[in-house]
């Protein structure tokens, strides 16, 4: 196997660069450039020089043995000045090294992966906790990268192993030599891991929203004030503001992080019936956005007129507060009069649903867990017909141990894994 290395911090001018290598011969780098490995895990300050002998730098080396790295090889740290120079230097000398290349995208992670430090739902939770941006986002990311879903995963895993051992021995053991009581206490053994893997279904849509963020349309009438209100959210010029009615026609989204959760405020065309097609296909584009949008904002002057259809959480809220409205809530986008107050009703409004969140985070861990799921139904049915149907069962409990296989990554992941790695940088 070759030994890789990456620049492992941002590219450009820094404090800092973290150059990584790792492989079976990592640590003949530490040897042939820096004068010697130092002791384990422990920096050390030495000289860098090429092959040569010119000095590249001066700089902390740091050697992690295989079995106690991030990718489970040989691997060796070399921290040296933030210089381009000095890491394009660097990285020239380990490319001449014998066995040396450099890395792919994500290809130290897809290392910690095929050497058993990482399953697959913890390089998700990996990638996912690079690109978080929000405090929801970060403990997210984190229950996953620690392997929360993977032990839960297991757990049912192991339950799977127990149930298929005591139906192997109806199957291979004479009716005389089994226990008659081994029905009745696989039954509700499937059907609690059933109820917990029911609960795991229900609360991706959130997750996925968490990671993703949360849609928030402002719906309303022409010239009602909705475009005031996104700039007002948004601290900018984000959309255009015009007395004449139909400007906005395409959705103009803002994103912001709002009491640590991820929301893109939507600002769409205003609703009218209009015998411009450019209008029309920006109104109808508006409603269909709306539609999908996980909460909407109603803006209202005057009377309520709602062509897109009201949900549970949405809130109707009157607009231009600042020249009189005879609604109980209103607001301003212009001076910002009862925004602040409309901001917290939705932040409070998709905390909640946050709380409805699972371990699942991905459409892939929803369709394994579905999967798995499938099969523990068609086991239970096959259970309720009797001994004659075991071995139906168990082949159903396989099934389902499978999925779970698929879920953290140890089988049929191959075209799966290309996608995941090429979202990394090349030094993780």
């Amino acid at each position: 196997m070759d030994t890789i290395f990456a620049l492992s911090t941002p590219p450009g001018k820094a404090g800092v660069a973290i150059v990584r290598v790792s492989g079976p011969k990592a640590f003949d780098a530490a040897e042939k450039l820096a004068g010697g490995v130092p002791e384990p895990r422990y920096a050390s300050l030495k000289k860098i020089r090429s092959l040569s002998g010119a000095l590249i730098d001066e700089g902390l080396i740091i050697a992690f043995p295989k079995g106690m790295s991030f990718t489970g090889e040989n691997v060796v740290e070399f921290q040296v000045h933030g210089s381009n120079s000095v890491v394009t230097l660097l990285q020239a000398e380990l490319a001449k090294l014998d066995g040396f290349r450099h890395a792919r995208n994500g290809e130290f992670t897809r290392r910690a992966l095929e050497n058993g430090r990482l399953d697959l739902t913890q390089v998700e939770g990996l990638a996912d906790l690079i690109e978080a941006e929000t405090t929801a986002q970060h403990a997210q990311a984190m229950s996953s990268f620690l392997g929360r879903f993977s032990e839960k995963a297991e757990a049912w895993r192991a339950e799977f192993v127990q149930i298929s051992a005591l139906l192997a021995v109806m199957i291979d053991f004479s009716d005389e030599d089994v226990p008659s009581d081994v029905i009745p206490v696989v039954i509700p053994q499937l059907a609690n891991i059933r109820y917990e893997i029911s609960a795991e279904l229900d609360g991706v849509s959130v997750a996925e929203r968490i990671r993703d963020g949360f849609e928030v349309a402002i719906v309303g009438e022409p010239n009602v004030g909705k475009s005031t209100l996104l700039n007002y959210i948004a601290r900018r010029e984000a959309s255009i503001i015009s007395d004449i009615p139909g400007t906005t026609r395409d959705v103009i989204e803002v994103r912001v992080d709002l009491r640590g959760l991820p929301i893109t405020f939507l600002d769409t065309a205003g609703i009218r019936e209009s015998s411009d097609p450019i209008e029309a296909m920006g109104v109808s584009r508006a409603i269909a956005r709306a539609e999908r949008a996980d909460l909407r904002i109603f803006l209202v002057n005057g009377g309520e007129s709602f062509v897109v259809e009201r949900k549970p959480g949405d809130i109707v809220v009157g607009s231009k507060r600042d020249l009189g409205s005879d609604r109980a809530f209103a607001i301003s986008g212009l001076s910002g009069e009862g925004v602040d107050e409309l901001l917290s009703e939705i932040s409070d409004i998709l905390i909640d649903r946050v709380g409805l969140g699972g371990l699942a985070t991905r459409t892939r861990h929803y369709n394994a867990l579905k999967s798995c799921r499938d099969a523990i139904d068609e086991a239970l049915r096959y259970l309720e017909l009797g001994e004659s149907s075991v071995d139906l069962a168990a082949e159903e409990v396989r099934s389902a141990v499978y999925a779970l296989e698929e879920l953290l990554g140890r089988v049929d992941v191959e075209e799966m894994l290309g996608k995941i790695f090429s979202s990394f940088c090349i030094g993780k």
